[in-house]
């Protein structure tokens, strides 16, 4: 039996009051940011918004990346940008011998009481096709892993069910 609620089960607007709360203009400071990198250093945008299983966008989820490499850790809201949209700003990751370089992925959002993870890998990287994690991912889901490179920021959108479902990780 257990007594008290674990963080994982904890849901309501927790997220954005004990976990970004100067994102959501919250008297407290944040222990990370969206912004990982300053601006005068070399960096990437990764933008995405998270979509339920009917397609519609979920306007207070939160996410963690974590590049291990670079030794960087960020979270962002989706309740703040207008299109309900998260942001990153970060360092590229570097690929780790023959394995192509990704970002991970924790989403936390209602109505789940484990987060979910997941990873970023990039559209642009010729090392995808020697990656052992996406190796094993069948060839038509893989995509769902993969943010798309647009002009000035990459692409990565997460579905949390339907035909598009991204890739989860029971970790």
């Amino acid at each position: 039996m257990m007594l008290k609620q674990t963080p994982s089960q904890t849901v309501g607007p927790y997220f954005a009051y004990g976990l970004t709360p100067e994102q959501y203009l919250y008297d407290f400071k944040s222990l990370a940011q969206h912004d990982l990198v300053s601006s005068d250093e070399e960096h990437i945008v990764i933008r995405g918004r998270v979509f339920d299983g009917e397609g519609n966008v979920i306007p207070d989820a939160m996410l963690e990346i974590w590049d291990n490499k670079n030794n960087l850790f960020g979270r962002f809201g989706t309740g703040t940008e207008k299109d309900k949209s998260f942001v990153f700003k970060t360092k590229k990751p570097e690929s780790i011998g023959e394995n192509a370089p990704f970002l991970s992925v924790i989403l936390f959002m209602r109505g789940q009481l484990i987060h979910s993870y997941t990873r970023i890998y990039f559209s642009d990287e010729v090392k995808n096709a020697t990656d052992e994690v996406l190796y094993q991912i069948d060839n038509s889901r893989r995509e769902t892993l993969i943010a798309q490179k647009k002009d000035n920021y990459y692409l990565f959108d997460i579905h949390m069910q339907g035909d598009s479902e991204t890739v989860f990780f029971d970790i």
